[in-house]
């Protein structure tokens, strides 16, 4: 049996279609209007901004024995999943290994990443694999560099392949799929770090690309010389790589959380149960349908921006990273629930019993709807700040404003689809 996820509908949320809608909207014109009034100049300063955290928490965090440490953590962690997946019962409630999957890592990294920085990279098992594999049998020749366009491509193919695992792979939840699974992306991983070196796995991992992502938001970042530093989140999203992939990332993030929502509505449960084609193809094709759209609007979008500014080269990856709010919001409203019950619930299991029972929600139907819908809001409300922030960098004082309808438009239309797939 599939893990539950963590979106109701509206017949569990009290929400009020008419005060969500309008409270959004009204939400993202007054912020839209006021930095157009207040905010003439950039203030962002990327990866040049944050105060410098003290010298012995400095040392602490770069100090050898914390990365082994670290490794050590992540090693043993998977360790404890495979041995789960081969040795355990094959049942979702009694084995807590598809929590472990699907909630403390996909989920757990949207938290974790967000308070500590990108913490896949330093704790991710295949990088010490790949790292004890080159001790034990060093290179011969040096690694072949990564291609410039190649980006995080790699990375947000994975991201699309995990959430067509998580959302609509049968059997999701057995350990025959999530070892072929696992197999598969270790063999993939491991050969591109063998050709490419450890470089490869900032740039194919999904889940490190996912982590890096998300702590774009973080508070704790690395300054341009390499010191830890408490920023504005503001400062770090514009430090934000325009690296080829990024887009695409980000919209398979939107996209398929999107589907998940999409995913619990009765009319999408019967055209499942009723397709011509059978439930697991036309699943796929919801979700690519999904992500297609996102990169549509987006791509719509990025063109007006290159109509009203010729010079713009690269609008596309210009404003990709005021995206990256939105897909925090959306991960946040449709996981939250999912995370405060199954990852207790998968943790005791864990710990050896057998059958847990699943926390009661810290929050009621009430609580979780409003949670909801200002985390989508919220989102967009920060990604239509970060966007005006580029936009008075990138465009003339005189078209800075105007430059920014098209990216308003959009986040309209997303926050309303958010926020219709809430209480659709």
């Amino acid at each position: 049996m599939p893990l539950a996820h963590g979106v109701g509908a509206q017949h569990d949320l009290p929400l009020s279609p008419f005060y969500a809608y309008a409270g959004a909207f009204a939400a993202l014109f007054v912020s839209f209007l006021s930095l157009g009034l207040l905010w003439s100049s950039s203030r962002f300063r990327g990866d040049r901004a944050g105060r410098p955290l003290p010298a012995a928490v400095q040392r602490l965090a770069d100090a050898p024995a914390t990365r082994t440490a670290l490794r050590a953590l992540g090693a043993a962690a998977a360790l404890l999943l495979v041995l789960h997946l081969l040795l355990g019962p094959d049942d979702p409630d009694r084995n807590p290994a598809p929590g472990a999957v699907y909630v403390l890592l996909w989920v757990g990294l949207v938290p974790a990443s967000l308070l500590l920085g990108p913490v896949w990279r330093l704790v991710n098992p295949l990088r010490t694999l790949h790292a004890l594999l080159r001790r034990l049998r060093p290179a011969r020749r040096p690694p072949h560099p990564l291609p410039a366009r190649l980006g995080i491509r790699p990375a947000a193919a994975g991201l699309l392949l995990f959430t067509w695992l998580e959302l609509v792979a049968p059997d999701n939840t057995t350990a025959a799929v999530l070892l072929t699974a696992l197999g598969a992306h270790v063999a993939v991983q491991l050969l591109g770090a063998v050709r490419h070196g450890p470089d490869w796995f900032a740039h194919a991992d999904p889940f490190e690309v996912y982590s890096s992502l998300l702590a774009r938001l973080s508070p704790l970042g690395r300054r341009a010389d390499g010191l830890l530093v408490l920023r504005s989140p503001f400062n770090g999203l514009d430090a934000t790589p325009p690296v080829p992939g990024l887009v695409a990332s980000v919209c398979v993030l939107l996209g398929s959380t999107a589907y998940d929502g999409l995913s619990d509505t009765p009319r999408w449960i019967t055209a499942l149960q009723t397709s011509a084609l059978g439930r697991t193809p036309t699943a796929t094709l919801g979700l690519l349908a999904a992500v297609a759209l996102v990169a549509a609007l987006y791509g719509l979008c990025a063109g007006a921006l290159r109509l009203l500014n010729r010079e713009l080269t690269t609008p596309l990856t210009s404003f990709a990273h005021s995206l990256l709010p939105i897909a925090l919001g959306y991960l946040v409203a449709h996981y939250f629930s999912l995370f405060v019950t199954e990852g207790p619930r998968t943790v005791i299991m864990a710990a050896g019993t057998d059958n847990a029972p699943s926390p009661a929600p810290p929050l009621g139907p009430g609580g979780l709807a409003v949670l909801q819908v200002a985390s989508i809001v919220i989102g967009h409300v920060l990604g239509v700040v970060a966007a005006h922030d580029r936009s008075v960098r990138l465009f003339p004082p005189d078209r800075a404003v105007a430059g920014q309808l098209p990216l308003f438009a959009l986040m309209i239309a997303y926050t309303l689809g958010g926020i219709g797939l809430l209480i659709a």
